[in-house]
């Protein structure tokens, strides 16, 4: 799978590739598992821990929203069966303005 690709068609502006190049680095162990690879939209237990370890941990937010961003970005991803996580990961980045967590400096 081309991620970079995947990312490109789902974001609503220019991709911030730095930023996407430092994600998958970031999450390289995790996109190489198949059992991790993916985000199922439909399992709440998924859908809480994208909640809890990257929305509150990894960006360190902390707004009431995070669950209707989420499912936010499962509607716009319905239409691929496959949900990357990084492009769901990314997706979520941009939206809160957290691309440049990612960015190495």
């Amino acid at each position: 799978m081309d991620h970079l690709a995947d990312v490109k068609k789902h974001a609503r502006k220019a991709v911030n590739e730095a930023a996407f190049a430092g994600m998958a680095k970031s999450y390289a162990l995790v996109m190489g598992k198949p059992d991790t690879r993916f985000v199922a939209c439909a399992d709440a237990a998924e859908l809480e821990r994208v909640r809890e370890n990257f929305l509150k941990k990894k960006l360190g937010l902390k707004s009431a929203d995070l669950d209707a961003t989420i499912k936010a970005i499962c509607e716009h991803m319905k239409d691929d069966k496959t949900k990357s996580r990084l492009t769901f990961y990314y997706l979520l980045a941009e939206h809160y303005g957290k691309l440049d967590l990612f960015v190495k400096k």
